[in-house]
């Protein structure tokens, strides 16, 4: 980009969007007061000579102004568009090659100017589209609209947003429509009213879909929970139902079911403690000495043996547990 692209700040024309392109540049033309200059011309005098000195000055002060607004134009497009512009001796004839090329002759722009009418006619707000979105659309149209010489005042704006958008903004519409001159309102007022409702009613949407949704959590957690009761009440029942109904399962001996249904079936038993899982040696009873419990015999012989004598044991003598001790070691 050259520099005087870049003083202007304007993107290089390539040959697409040349309306954007030359709104941009006729804004530049007109903040240099050279806008008169490309759309009318310079009208030389046929004879120079009966001519003022004063006249002659700004007669030379027009056409230094033209060629400085056609080397505006000439640096602004591309290099394959240069070459359409390069006979062009001013800017008027420059900006007019440019414009019969990618606007069409007079007929043409007509033509596309009655389906730009039509498009803004039929021009409806989409129900996945926000108003931001919807403006964007609208303010695009009436742009081109502009860049083709149709005049579309304000007024005219704010009542196409008013009829256009979907049936969730009635509510806002009749209350602007009843509450503010349409005449006077502005589209910026209008939008920014829309664009209120819309996050004042999206925060509601929010609030009813996670209320929806906790109750539905809820639901399905008591489902859960009265499904959760019904199974085990119907297992509880079969187990009743099932209780003695079999000969005794030669793997847990319980009579509710048969031998090839027994949780237990293929599962080793442990011989230490009687459990099903787990063999002898991985027994965590294994080894617990079971001194401290006395058996109770109902018989009523019973033999206790005393011994008053003394003798001289060795440290490593055990001594007889009568089970009367809560356990035994050689160590007194």
């Amino acid at each position: 980009m050259s520099s005087i692209a870049k003083q202007i700040s304007v993107p290089i024309f390539s040959g697409q969007n040349y309306d954007y392109w030359a709104i941009k540049m006729k804004t530049y033309f007109q903040s240099q007061k050279l806008w008169e200059l490309v759309e009318e011309g310079v009208t030389l005098p046929e004879d120079s000579s009966t001519s003022s000195s004063a006249e002659k000055g700004k007669l030379e002060n027009k056409k230094a102004n033209d060629s400085e607004a056609l080397y505006y134009i000439q640096t602004a497009v591309a290099d394959h568009i240069f070459s359409r512009i390069s006979v062009a001796t001013s800017a008027k004839e420059a900006w007019s090659i440019l414009q019969k090329e990618y606007q069409g002759s007079a007929k043409v722009r007509i033509i596309k100017l009655q389906t730009l009418r039509r498009d803004f006619e039929n021009m409806k707000m989409k129900d996945s589209e926000t108003i931001d979105e919807y403006y964007t659309k609208v303010r695009e149209l009436v742009n081109q609209l502009k860049a083709y010489g149709e005049d579309i005042p304000e007024k005219m704006v704010v009542e196409k947003l008013l009829i256009s958008v979907t049936e969730k903004y009635d509510p806002i519409v009749t209350t602007i429509e009843e509450t503010k001159d349409i005449t006077t309102l502005t589209v910026t007022k209008l939008v920014g009213s829309l664009e209120a409702y819309e996050k004042r009613r999206s925060r509601r949407e929010e609030n009813s879909l996670k209320n929806a949704f906790q109750s539905k959590l809820n639901m399905r957690s008591q489902n859960s929970n009265r499904k959760e009761e019904n199974f085990k009440s119907t297992m509880g029942d079969k187990k009743k139902q099932n209780k003695g109904k079999y000969i005794p399962c030669r793997i847990c001996k319980r009579t509710n079911h048969l031998e090839k249904d027994c949780y237990f079936r293929g599962k080793p038993q442990c011989r230490n403690c009687k459990r099903f899982g787990h063999v002898k040696k991985d027994c965590r009873l294994k080894g617990n000495h079971q001194a401290n419990c006395i058996e109770e015999n109902n018989s009523s012989d019973q033999l206790f043996y005393t011994c008053n004598s003394v003798a001289e044991t060795g440290e490593a003598t055990w001594y007889i547990d009568s089970a009367a001790s809560n356990h035994m070691t050689y160590n007194k």
